[in-house]
């Protein structure tokens, strides 16, 4: 590649790379954030919200029964039926269905309406209808809960915009919606985050799983807290629980400025155009659904300054979100050198015949996109895991960006190795289905929790 066009280059993704001063002080910012959203007195102004559970209790592992599960996720919608036969052994039926792009910006009843109509399809199909069956509902968007089984939507986030939810019970939608219809035995015992999904799935096989993270789509963590530091719960000095898990909705982070000095000119006009200018700063930083973004605006930046693809024209590339994040794990998915899955990517956005250094650049792009996203992330464990004050942690991960970019796990490690105190051990493990088996496992706790009293 002739230098001019790689310092051009390099200096175009020069805010993308993160330097270990700048993690540390994102992780000092960060830490300030969480307190303030646990306390009381500070939690209506705090960004990271530090919501409440509810869930108290982990799996011990001797969770039994059938129960229904509901994911509602974002671009993926999930039922689930989940049998807890054993310790060891757990049966997971479930069916995905296509997800109306209509129903996102649509009313609030029309999207339950359909929610209903979906688990219905799928009860009926089993021949689950007559049997009384608890469900826990799996809703991956910041919820202000008051209860294991009431849960206020503060905000639509990753596309959505129903309208007449925000600021309502979604569990009540959602049961009301199950019982106009009236030909099923449906109870609604608990809504959990799909974090907390992933760290009680993931606990059910590792006791000492204490983190849950989500890196897909959407990006955000929960953990085990002392009950007495969540401060907004209303038994916080009396529960006779010692720990609460806490929704962080850490995706929030940034919203209030404290960022600034890792974002880049191209996250601002991403923000821009999306439906909640302003909002989710850290997880626009991090997730799946602006990362090919991100690279698309670099490269039509580069483009435009005849710095890559000189005289090669696509249409595609000019679309916006055109340039899927999945493309990013599969260009940095060549050993170096190789451009298998690259000339695949490039061939999809009608970019054909470019010179070898058109390629490199292209993944040096994905490069510098998807390593700030890793190092963000580990800033964000890091926090937590000094938060809680532990040497030893298991921490559960799902999500699209995680699990299929070829290099993000030994990317999350080699930073949280840095940044974290000698001494302190930390695994982090892919999380089985934690918005299914985690749903059914705190709809289990529930339900074996209100057996007890």
């Amino acid at each position: 590649m002739p230098s001019l066009v790689n310092n051009e280059i390099e200096a175009a993704v020069k805010g993308f790379l993160i330097d270990q001063e700048k993690m540390v002080e994102v992780v000092e910012r960060m830490t300030k954030e969480i307190k303030m959203g646990l306390a009381k007195d500070t939690h209506a102004r705090a960004v990271i919200k530090c919501f409440v559970s509810y869930v108290q209790d982990l799996p011990t592992g001797k969770e039994r029964g059938k129960f229904l599960a509901l994911d509602l996720g974002g671009s993926t919608f999930r039922v689930l039926l989940v049998n807890l036969v054993s310790g060891s052994d757990v049966e997971t039926t479930s069916k995905s269905f296509n997800f109306p792009v209509t129903l996102m910006a649509g009313s609030g009843k029309a999207l339950f309406d359909f929610l209903a109509e979906c688990l219905s399809e799928f009860c009926h199909h089993h021949g689950l209808e007559n049997e009384s069956l608890p469900l826990g509902f799996t809703f991956s968007f910041p919820l202000q809960q008051q209860g294991l089984s009431k849960g206020l939507l503060v905000a639509w986030t990753k596309g959505f915009s129903c309208e007449g939810v925000v600021g309502k019970n979604v569990v009540s939608l959602l049961q009301e919606a199950i019982d106009r219809r009236g030909d099923m035995k449906v109870n609604t015992v608990a809504i959990l985050n799909d974090t907390v999904g992933t760290l009680m799935s993931c606990a059910f096989y590792h006791p000492n799983c204490r983190i849950g993270l989500i890196v897909g789509t959407g990006s955000n963590a929960c953990y085990v807290e002392k009950t007495v530091n969540a401060e907004c719960f209303e038994g916080y000095q009396t529960s006779p629980k010692p720990s609460m898990i806490i929704n962080c909705e850490w995706g929030a982070f940034g919203d209030n400025g404290v960022l600034e000095f890792v974002r880049t000119n191209y996250d601002k006009i991403i923000d821009r155009v999306t439906p909640n200018p302003g909002k989710q700063t850290f997880e626009k930083c991090i997730s799946g659904m602006y990362m090919g973004e991100l690279v698309r605006l670099v490269v039509i930046d580069m483009v435009a300054k005849n710095l890559m693809f000189h005289g090669i024209t696509s249409e595609k590339i000019q679309e916006r979100w055109s340039f899927k994040s999945s493309f990013i794990s599969d260009i940095e998915s060549d050993p170096p050198g190789e451009y298998r899955f690259c000339n695949k990517v490039l061939n999809e956005i009608g970019i054909v015949g470019c010179p070898e250094p058109d390629k490199e650049a292209l993944r040096f792009i994905c490069e510098a996109v998807s390593s700030r996203s890793a190092k963000l992330c580990a800033c964000g464990l890091v926090t937590i895991i000094n938060k809680m004050n532990i040497n030893e942690v298991v921490i559960g991960i799902d999500g699209s960006v995680y699990r299929f970019h070829p290099k993000y796990h030994d990317l999350l490690h080699f930073h949280m190795k840095k940044l974290l105190k000698p001494g302190v051990k930390f695994e982090l493990v892919a999380s089985e289905d934690g918005s299914g088996r985690g749903a059914a496992l705190v709809a289990a706790t529930a339900v074996q929790g209100k057996a007890k009293l």
